[in-house]
């Protein structure tokens, strides 16, 4: 018998160009810091991931070029910008092995897939 899709486990964009540019060596499940309006526009798919990545700035991590459109019942006064620097959550000694493995081998950090795991943004 078939199981039914988890809905606190729903996948919302998939980074499909990137699995056919880049060679993938390990994947990382991060958190992401949002505002409430970029959530609601997340749970209508309303995103881009093409041409997002990530970079270090200084210690902490950052996704750049993350396009969440805005969320269609929020008032002008009260959204968000679409495409704003957001910064990736994880534990301290996931960020120090990340920064070494950039530094030493030359990586590039790129998102491959955006989903909700037990309500929150991954």
């Amino acid at each position: 018998m078939a199981t039914k899709p988890d809905p606190a486990n729903k996948v919302v964009a998939s980074n499909r160009q990137a699995r056919r540019d880049y060679e993938i060596l390990d994947t990382w499940e991060a958190g992401i810091m949002l505002r409430g309006s970029e959530v609601k526009s997340l749970r209508e798919s309303k995103v881009q991931l093409s041409d997002t990545y990530a970079r270090f700035e200084g210690a902490q991590l950052f996704l750049v070029g993350l396009h969440i459109a805005a969320y269609s019942s929020a008032s002008a006064q009260g959204g968000h910008e679409v495409a704003r620097t957001r910064k990736l959550l994880l534990h301290q000694h996931e960020l120090h092995e990340l920064q070494l493995r950039v530094d030493q081998e030359h990586l590039s950090l790129v998102p491959l897939s955006l989903y909700f795991r037990n309500g929150r943004a991954k």
